[in-house]
């Protein structure tokens, strides 16, 4: 792998205490030392066996990590062939330090069997696709979107049902939520989801601070908005869509409210340092290893 800088700032001491991953029921724990920092890196729309995009991307990734791959992880229909052939050489290196969710390609085969088969105990139960875990001073929770396919993500769905019991079981001064499909987005070739509009809901009653996602080919960053979309420093979740893992990269329509950022130029990945008080980020492009987005916030 090429030369990383950033690897000065700190990556050492985020994961290399890691112990152990386990699974238990839709929980998996990281065993960390909960007082350190911890590294995220996270894009979805991965791997193409068309594409050199996610080889590339997979040079920026770091052992010393954590890594949120955020759904369609092999193109073109989530075969066990694709995931074998197209994910495995790149970012399927990093099985132990990999927590993913689902994307809709991966549903392409019934039930998105081979994604629970390839992932295994990581991906949460077959059938659901939802789990969360500890990672340093965070609690992180990865959901699925692909509603239709799980029976629903609205108010009193299982998924929801589950959501609100483990944020009140966890009640963390800092968390994290992935999944595929954004919330709000300015892409022009999907744009925003309404079915998980709940999710949102019940992530910001609970005071959470991030939700990742992908679907959109690029890379968009936002204010802190309150379920309506509407910015809300005090309370409000920000929002990173980064579907820049490798697939084909899509246009921006008109910026929709609080978003701040923008980028399609080339494929990347966000990393993120999540702190005891807050957090930091960096979305790094492949096109020379350059940081293009960068900021930092603390949590509620």
């Amino acid at each position: 792998m090429g030369h990383k800088p950033w690897l000065v700032r700190g990556a050492v001491s985020v994961l290399l205490g890691m112990l152990a991953a386990c699974q238990s029921g839709n929980e998996a724990v990281l065993v960390t030392d909960s007082g350190r920092a911890a590294t995220v890196l996270a894009a979805g729309d991965i791997a193409d066996c068309d594409s050199a995009g996610d080889e590339a991307t997979a040079e920026l990734l770091e052992p010393a990590s954590t890594i949120l791959a955020l759904g369609d992880l092999a193109y073109e229909n989530g075969t066990a062939k694709e995931f074998q052939e197209c994910y495995q050489p790149s970012w399927g290196a990093y099985p132990a330090i990999t927590r993913p969710v689902p994307g809709n390609h991966e549903y392409h085969q019934p039930s998105a069997l081979p994604y629970f088969e390839h992932f295994g105990g990581t991906a949460g139960s077959p059938g659901q696709g939802w789990y969360s875990f500890d990672l340093g001073p965070w609690h992180l929770v990865a959901l699925n979107s692909n509603c239709d396919d799980i029976g629903g993500c609205e108010a009193g769905s299982a998924q929801e049902r589950w959501l609100a019991q483990d944020l009140a079981t966890h009640p963390s001064r800092c968390t994290l939520a992935y999944w595929h499909h954004p919330r709000f987005s300015s892409g022009a070739t999907h744009g925003e989801t309404q079915r998980v509009r709940r999710m949102w809901d019940v992530l910001f009653q609970a005071g959470a601070e991030i939700v990742l996602t992908g679907h959109e080919h690029n890379y968009e960053r936002f204010s802190p908005l309150d379920p309506s979309g509407q910015p809300d420093a005090a309370r409000g979740i920000r929002q990173f869509v980064v579907g820049t893992g490798g697939g084909e990269l899509y246009p921006f329509g008109p910026p929709v409210t609080g978003s701040e950022f923008r980028y399609n130029e080339s494929f990347g990945v966000l990393r993120l340092v999540l702190r005891s008080d807050g957090y930091e980020w960096q979305f790094i492009s492949v096109a020379g290893n350059k940081v293009v987005d960068a900021g930092s916030d603390r949590c509620h």
